[in-house]
């Protein structure tokens, strides 16, 4: 009988390195551990990733992907309409909080283990953080505000806070909490548009 294709060994690592990475922490996790998940070699596993770090970023970057997929597809649904995107990504918040598992943000994990601002592992936060701000500054275009850069680092703050507060406090609480607060933040610099 044939076996199912599961996708190339590469993207079998990083699959596993995201459920492991993810639930238990990046330093906690040995390429053993990855090896012995996926079912391969180790010989395999440094074909693909000659070092750790190199499978960490690779992780955080299918990471990376994945979250301005639906970054994008939220701005692109909302058309324009600043309160109907920041309400399709609390809502999506909201319910990514409340999953069994959640553990925040994985890039604000990553910095946490990774102190040195020059690694790879924290290049690519870095990257990804200034993505962030680019996409709400790219959200809150139509509204044409004074400082643009400004509401999109605050609404960065809050994104971030929304993701700790989902993994420490009420996860149930954190899509209205984060809703109200973006809203606050953009209403604010409309009226200071004004």
């Amino acid at each position: 009988m044939i076996a199912t294709v599961r996708g190339s060994m590469r993207d079998r690592l990083i699959e596993a390195a995201n459920e492991l990475f993810y639930a238990h922490g990046l330093r906690a996790v040995s390429a053993d551990k990855v090896i012995e998940r996926v079912g391969t070699t180790k010989v395999t596993f440094y074909r693909h990733f000659p070092t750790k770090d190199d499978l960490v970023v690779a992780y955080l970057e299918h990471r990376a992907a994945q979250e301005r997929e639906g970054v994008d597809a939220a701005i692109a649904y909302g058309g324009g309409d600043v309160d109907v995107t920041l309400g399709l990504m609390a809502d999506h918040t909201g319910t990514m909080a409340c999953t069994p598992g959640f553990r925040g943000c994985p890039f604000i994990n990553a910095a946490a283990e990774y102190a040195d601002p020059d690694s790879a592992v924290r290049r690519v936060v870095d990257t990804h953080r200034a993505w962030w701000a680019s996409a709400f500054v790219r959200l809150v275009e139509p509204l044409g505000l004074a400082d643009p850069d400004a509401v999109a680092e605050d609404l960065v703050l809050l994104r971030d806070g929304v993701m700790v507060a989902g993994y420490l406090g009420d996860p149930s609480r954190v899509a209205a909490s984060f809703l109200r607060s973006c809203r606050a933040v953009v209403g604010s610099a409309e009226r200071a548009a004004a």
